[in-house]
């Protein structure tokens, strides 16, 4: 995979340069600004980027927002977000593009190699990686809307496992249940959340952003 870095830190920028070589992806950019972030991401629009969220020159949401601006040019633009941090504002209105393609982890959660990998290449193929500690930060602020209200306890654990960005198999090994059961738990959440299967849409994108986006 063609991929960008944008982190201001050189030790943690050349790690991760030197692990992704390791995994035979190439890194064409690295950036440290904002708007250098920007600039990389329109420039080369990689397969997937990796952008920290406080970058200078005000270390603040740089890294963020210039995701956000850059998705909002080129749509569906895979990035992962790598942080210390959650920016709660700009990760909602980063997770309300229904493009898919975005991942959002805590540094401090990624201690595998190949979880982290993982997670990227999930990103690159138009899926979701979303980190527990995430989902659980996001969701703090938030209450419940009527129709997430309807599903069961069940279908909440099977809804906040698909939001991490796993499979129907990967979430039925975590709660000990069949790949078929996981399934008709997910075709029950589809048809309580509303969501319908057509051509022009990822259910399991769709459904991830209900949960995430509770108001």
């Amino acid at each position: 995979m063609r991929i960008v870095v944008a982190e201001d830190l050189y030790l943690l920028r050349d790690g991760m340069i030197c692990l992704l070589q390791a995994y035979g992806h190439q890194v064409v950019a690295t950036a440290t600004t904002g708007p250098e972030t920007l600039d990389a991401l329109l420039r080369w629009r990689p397969d997937v980027s990796i952008v920290d969220v406080r970058m200078p020159p005000t270390q603040s949401d740089e890294g963020l927002r210039a995701a956000l601006a850059a998705r909002s040019e080129v749509p569906g633009l895979p990035i992962l977000i790598l942080s210390q941090h959650v920016e709660q504002l700009y990760a909602r209105e980063l997770l309300a593009d229904c493009s898919g393609g975005i991942g959002y982890f805590l540094k401090d959660s990624m201690f595998d190699a190949d979880q982290f990998i993982d997670a990227l290449e999930r990103v690159a193929d138009g899926g979701t990686a979303m980190d527990p500690a995430v989902i659980a930060k996001l969701l703090s602020s938030g209450s419940s809307n009527r129709r997430l209200g309807q599903l069961t306890e069940r279908e909440h654990s099977v809804l906040s496992l698909m939001a991490e960005g796993l499979s129907n198999q990967a979430i039925g090994q975590r709660l000990f249940l069949s790949e078929s059961a996981i399934s008709k738990y997910t075709t029950s959440l589809f048809g309580k959340l509303g969501i319908i299967d057509d051509d022009n849409s990822n259910r399991r994108v769709l459904a991830v952003l209900a949960y995430l986006n509770k108001p």
